[in-house]
């Protein structure tokens, strides 16, 4: 099994290369996955740096000596996948960013769709952003990521409509499209921007203002999936044919 990864804010040590993992992932690394000497951990700031490290000693139920490595930084993969996420509904969200972590997702932009049942507005808007960044975050760790996916502001769908514009690639999943997505001819750099809508499907409105950007409508296949696994589905196929997961 592969090394536990802990997110840290600094990589800094006491000089002889001993680095104290304290607060709550130090709580989790003690208490929860009872880490003990000569164990593997990983520690990373979640945005690329990182260093293997070897458990020296646990003090307490929150401390955990670590003898660290050598900080490296992991270069940022391309083409970069951005998915546009529509709100989902109830916990349905967290599901999507996990998942959609797990596979390699880069950015996650949640989208406030014309169909979209759950809207998300004032606390209540800002406290569902807060779920879906700790899910990227700890999604994140689970997988053994060490560049978490960022989860940006709630987007507009004119906002979205700039983001396709800008895309090396820009696809929306739409029962209306001719072609495939899986038969697409897809970039080697530059960002692919992919558009997964509500269960009550995208608006002519959007699409056309999607399409206006330089999008095109593909299909993923011939069966229908729920928004929050549309998303996943489609991401592990375009990261399979552009070569990062070999």
């Amino acid at each position: 099994m592969t090394a536990p990864v802990f997110v840290v804010d600094h990589f800094d040590t006491d000089g002889s290369g001993r680095y104290v993992l304290d607060g709550p992932e130090g709580r989790h690394a003690v208490s929860v996955k009872r880490l003990r000497a000569g164990e593997g951990v990983v520690l990373t700031d979640g945005a690329g740096r990182w260093a293997e490290g070897e458990v020296d000693a646990a003090e307490g139920k929150d401390r955990l000596i670590v003898r660290l490595g050598e900080v490296v930084e992991e270069p940022e993969e391309l083409p970069r996948l951005t998915v546009v996420q529509a709100l989902p509904k109830g916990d349905r969200g967290e599901v999507a960013v996990e998942t959609m972590t797990e596979v390699g997702v880069d950015v996650v932009v949640p989208w406030a769709a014309a169909r979209c049942i759950t809207q998300w507005k004032g606390e209540r808007g800002l406290k569902s952003l807060g779920k879906w960044r700790a899910t990227a975050r700890e999604a994140g760790k689970q997988s053994r990521r060490v560049r978490f996916p960022r989860v940006a502001d709630a987007a507009t769908s004119k906002q979205v409509a700039s983001l396709l514009a800008e895309a090396e690639f820009a696809a929306v999943l739409h029962e209306s499209g001719t072609e495939f997505l899986a038969t697409a001819e897809l970039p080697t750099s530059g960002d692919i921007v992919l558009v997964v809508g509500p269960e009550g499907g995208v608006s002519p409105e959007e699409l056309a203002l999607f399409e206006a950007a330089g999008a095109r409508a593909y299909r993923l296949g011939r069966s229908v999936l729920r928004t929050s696994t549309a998303g996943t589905a489609a991401a592990a196929l375009l990261l399979g044919r552009t070569g990062r997961w070999s």
